[in-house]
């Protein structure tokens, strides 16, 4: 089959196409054939210096997966060939989604909504389950509550405020005054453009904060929180504020990781299936022009979700 791997570790150059053997299912897990694979952070961090390094040979990038199953391992009850399926196999592990085939376990996935195709799927596992854990487990939002979502604009953030929304919250963003527009009909209840206010000095007595930027952004966040808020870093470890500064505020703070999520995965599909969660998508480039995907991703700038096809 087709791929695309790595050289090295390094810049978007070192991408190149490969031809692999195939894998077959084993017990409990399925063979799908990918029709579309998301882009992601992860893929150019993972790039650029390895990640976790929880990597097979050969280094096979993606974990955002919409296709159709070809075969089935032993035991699997879920799926038969021929259903169409989306997922986010393996996290942080190596799921290879950037290939013309994945196997992965069966309850990585679950059933494509009819009423989306398989670019607008592949575009919502990773960050729509990222939002999902965040909202739903760490923060316990409630009805009501106040969210502030930066980078909402972004591949993370634009379903953050949808998913926010859903979950009864009022919903502030952070975007460039061109994306004011597109945010609002995301559903944000305020949008506040980052280039000509500190956000830190507009918002206030918010119940949580989504961070997908990182650096002092993490930091200058908490002044917007009320005591007892919580703030979610999702761009880097490293940017989480510590205990101590947390306890300061009289907040809490952690980083975290997406996990493969089947229940969280089919709250996502149900969303997307009534038409409650919809992926913006800034691009669709042929696998082969998976270093062209990096390079936009990269500028932080694009609106929605960059998606492969084989």
């Amino acid at each position: 089959m087709r791929a695309i791997s790595l050289r090295d570790w390094g810049g978007p150059e070192v991408l190149e196409e490969i031809e692999t053997d195939r894998l077959n299912p084993g017990a409990t897990e399925i063979l799908v054939r990918v029709h579309a694979a998301g882009v992601n952070p992860t893929d150019w961090k993972a790039r650029s210096h390895g990640g976790l390094r929880l990597w097979d040979d050969p280094v096979i990038l993606g974990h955002d997966v919409s296709g159709v199953v070809e075969a089935v391992g032993l035991g699997v009850t879920l799926f038969e060939p021929g259903d169409e399926v989306f997922g986010m196999p393996d996290f942080p592990r190596q799921a290879g989604a950037y290939a013309e085939y994945v196997v992965a376990p069966a309850r990585h996935f679950v059933r494509k909504p009819e009423g989306i195709d398989h670019v607008h799927a592949a575009a919502l596992p990773m960050a729509g389950l990222t939002v999902w854990q965040a909202l739903t487990e760490m923060v316990s939002l409630r009805p009501g509550q106040r969210v502030l979502v930066h980078a909402a604009a972004g591949g993370v953030g634009h379903l953050a405020v949808q998913i926010a929304k859903e979950l009864g919250a009022y919903v502030i963003g952070t975007a460039r005054q061109d994306k004011h527009l597109f945010v609002q009909k995301l559903g944000a209840d305020e949008v506040i453009d980052y280039t000509q206010v500190d956000f830190a000095d507009a918002v206030s007595d918010v119940d949580a904060v989504l961070d997908t930027i990182g650096g002092d952004y993490s930091i200058r966040s908490l002044r917007t929180l009320r005591r007892g808020g919580t703030l979610v870093s999702l761009a880097a470890a490293a940017d989480a504020p510590s205990a101590d500064v947390a306890m300061e505020y009289g907040v809490r703070c952690g980083f975290m990781l997406v996990e493969p999520d089947y229940a969280g995965l089919k709250a996502i599909a149900g969303l997307a299936a009534a038409g409650r969660l919809i992926a913006e998508i800034a691009a669709v480039l042929p696998l082969a022009e998976a270093a062209e995907a990096h390079i936009r991703g990269e500028t932080g700038r694009t609106t929605g979700k960059i998606v492969l096809v084989p």
